[in-house]
């Protein structure tokens, strides 16, 4: 079986591209910080601090998380519930960075992440897929981009979507995030050794799907 773990901070185009790749490839897509993001709207829902270990790890037996295709996209559903479009909130992507940082909620998700490798050919995004969940992967990327790029890029999406929002307050979010998914104990986010590493600070999405899609195939 083929892996191809792709690595990188938030807003780096990470699950967009993946998405794309995979199709492409007729790989089975898993977008792992979505299995984090439900944990996090779980916490958030319950009124819980997804900063506290403890609390949350008390949480965890109340989830079921099941990811499926609709209509060729993948959507994951929390206890029976679709919050594919929930969890994209700012407020649940920094729950997201503080329930990922517990030991507990890691191996609570990393036996199903490696089991989904285990029997067909997957492309899986996240922060440690190269040097934890996937190490021994066919293909490791780690995708990045300048804080200011992704920031803009954040800013405009967000504008599409009718939520206009300030380049400062977006920045300075993707900082934070930043900082919390780097400095954490467990998993930090970090290149792997044997990683390729691309940055897509100054190409626009279908140059980076380009890129990627030929640094995979030049290294399965």
């Amino acid at each position: 079986m083929i892996s191809v773990a792709i690595d990188g901070p938030s807003g780096a185009g990470k699950s967009s591209l993946a998405k794309r790749l995979a199709k492409d490839l007729g790989y089975v897509y898993v977008d792992t910080g979505a299995m984090y993001r439900s944990i996090g709207l779980y916490a958030v829902r319950a009124g819980v601090d997804p900063k506290d270990e403890a609390a949350v790890t008390a949480l965890l037996p109340q989830i079921k998380l099941a990811i499926r295709l609709v209509d060729g996209a993948q959507h994951i559903y929390l206890n029976g519930e679709d919050v594919s479009d929930a969890i994209r909130a700012e407020n649940i992507g920094m729950a997201a960075s503080a329930v990922s940082a517990h030991p507990p909620v890691r191996a609570f998700l990393l036996d199903t992440q490696r089991g989904l490798a285990a029997d067909q050919n997957i492309l899986m995004d996240g922060r440690d897929i190269g040097t934890v969940v996937l190490p021994n992967a066919t293909v490791k990327i780690f995708l990045t981009a300048s804080a200011e790029a992704r920031a803009e890029r954040r800013r405009k999406e967000l504008e599409e979507k009718g939520q206009p929002a300030d380049f400062a307050t977006v920045l300075a979010d993707i900082q934070q995030r930043d900082y919390q998914d780097t400095h954490r104990a467990i998993a930090p986010l970090k290149q792997a050794d044997d990683a390729i590493l691309v940055d897509t600070s100054d190409i626009g999405f279908d140059e980076s799907f380009e890129l990627l899609k030929r640094t995979i195939l030049a290294h399965i």
